[in-house]
């Protein structure tokens, strides 16, 4: 296989080491690296999103990787309009593009394309979403179900956020997001892409997240969330989403000690990683899954 030909999307929970895989196959395949990480756009948050530093670069171009101010909200469609560009650009000067990153909806976006879908408002969502609190997973689901009986065939009763977007969108628009889905395509063949997922095991990925946590602190995380604080950034941004923002501004009201702020954030990180994993197996059957532990000797195929 001509693996310089293709576009190489590296996907994998938060914590995998998806990054430094990214780096050492850039440098064996001639290959530039474009963020796939909705968190990791946003200038602002350096070490809370941890994005890769830039030390640890090792001379490989990175693209989408900090530019985005978190007083600007950026979507999907944003992204895929920057990342189609960046693939072209890179393929020109005969390099082979590289995107990383843990944001399942861009891979999706990408290799699909996007569905162009009625933006539904805010407050119309979070009924929705308290109706789901209301109901239960359980319950909802089999709402769904009544309400969009094609969606019975597609979605995982435990992929919460799957199952919430397919309730709002039948919900509001009057038609399943599965009929929205049918005439959307990517601009990019299946061939052109070589699909990765990193297959982490959860209890070392416990472990890794636990020392990131308490790193993040060591790093400056609290610094970073005082910057934010200060910018007074609109709690309706997709950026204060961001794990750890929260935490730390209840620990500088002095409503909680560190020690548990490292503990919430690990705990959240955890269950962002869990939500993750989900997302892979409902989403990336065709995905070449490489166990964490076989990596290098993937790189060494090559």
């Amino acid at each position: 296989m001509d693996f310089k030909s293709k576009i190489f999307l590296i996907y994998g929970p938060t914590a995998s080491g998806k990054s430094e895989f990214a780096v050492n196959l850039a440098k064996k395949i001639n290959g530039e690296i474009i963020n796939a990480d909705s968190m990791q756009v946003y200038k602002e948050l350096k070490i809370l999103s941890a994005r890769p530093f830039q030390k640890n670069y090792n001379k490989i171009k990175h693209h989408l990787y900090g530019f985005q101010s978190v007083k600007k909200n950026f979507s999907t469609g944003k992204w895929l309009q920057l990342v189609k560009q960046k693939i072209l650009d890179i393929k020109k000067r005969n390099k082979t593009p590289i995107l990383v990153g843990g944001t399942g909806l861009y891979f999706k976006a990408l290799t699909e394309g996007l569905v162009n879908i009625p933006n539904i408002p805010i407050k119309f969502r979070k009924n929705i979403r308290s109706l789901h609190n209301k109901l239960g997973s359980k319950n909802f689901f089999l709402e769904l179900i009544k309400l969009d009986p094609l969606a019975k065939n597609h979605i995982n009763s435990s992929d919460t956020q799957r199952i919430i977007r397919a309730y709002e969108v039948k919900l509001y628009t009057k038609k399943s997001i599965y009929n929205w889905f049918k005439n959307t395509q990517s601009d990019f063949e299946k061939k052109d892409f070589y699909k990765i997922y990193i297959d982490y095991p959860r209890t070392e990925l416990i472990k890794r997240i636990n020392i990131r946590s308490e790193d993040m602190i060591k790093k400056g995380a609290i610094l970073e969330v005082k910057k934010f604080i200060s910018l007074k950034v609109p709690k309706s941004k997709t950026a204060f989403k961001a794990i750890g923002i929260e935490e730390i501004r209840s620990y500088l009201n002095k409503k909680i000690q560190i020690s548990h702020v490292i503990e919430k954030i690990s705990i959240k990180t955890r269950q962002y990683a869990k939500r993750q994993t989900t997302w892979g197996r409902g989403n990336m059957s065709d995905w070449n899954k490489i166990k964490s532990d076989s990596l290098n000797k993937f790189l060494k195929k090559i």
